[in-house]
């Protein structure tokens, strides 16, 4: 999730390390806490993987920065982790709001589409905390009220999250409407 958001956000705009690590915090600091120690190994890994550089620009009354930016080279490693997402990022939905986050990177409606349905497809499956006779466990079939509490709220999420799913694959995949014929 570190090196998607970092290349995300990169590719939206050069940033300072400092700013870069705030943007990643809102982003994905709610669910693992973004240290300098987690931040500045992956930058150096990236860096000597070319996908991104740094370059000094002028501090204004203060020493120079080191500002970062996308390469081509990370413009398409992250378009491949977008079109090829492993299928942790597809099933984890902090991993997967981070790689949703950045899929406005890929022009193709096509392939923004292929990885809504990979989403669709898993929520779409049967899923629960528990088993009860070795199926998932419906609220119903749970007496504890925090366990079935998890249950009723995991459950409205995953029907909300399907619909906000559906309704996007039919904007992506409709056809475009034809442009009016000009008037004379």
């Amino acid at each position: 999730m570190l090196t998607l958001a970092i290349l995300g956000f990169l590719a939206e705009r050069p940033m300072h390390a400092y700013e870069l690590r705030q943007v990643v915090s809102d982003l994905i600091g709610h669910n693992r806490p973004v240290s300098d120690g987690a931040l500045y190994p992956a930058l150096n890994r990236l860096r000597e993987a070319g996908h991104i550089e740094r370059q000094e620009t002028p501090g204004v009354g203060a020493p120079t920065r080191q500002v970062l930016h996308l390469t081509d080279t990370g413009r398409a490693e992250l378009h491949r982790r977008l079109t090829s997402p492993k299928e942790t990022e597809i099933t984890d939905a902090g991993a997967f709001f981070t790689l949703l986050a950045f899929l406005n990177q890929l022009d193709d409606p096509a392939a923004q589409s292929a990885v809504l349905r990979r989403r669709l497809d898993f929520l779409t499956g049967p899923g629960s905390f528990f088993r009860k006779d070795g199926e998932p466990a419906r609220a119903q079939d749970v007496e504890d009220p925090f366990r079935k509490g998890m249950l009723v709220m995991a459950r409205a999420t995953r029907q909300a999250e399907r619909n906000w799913l559906e309704q996007t694959l039919q904007t992506l995949t409709a056809p475009p409407h034809p442009d009016p014929p000009p008037t004379p």
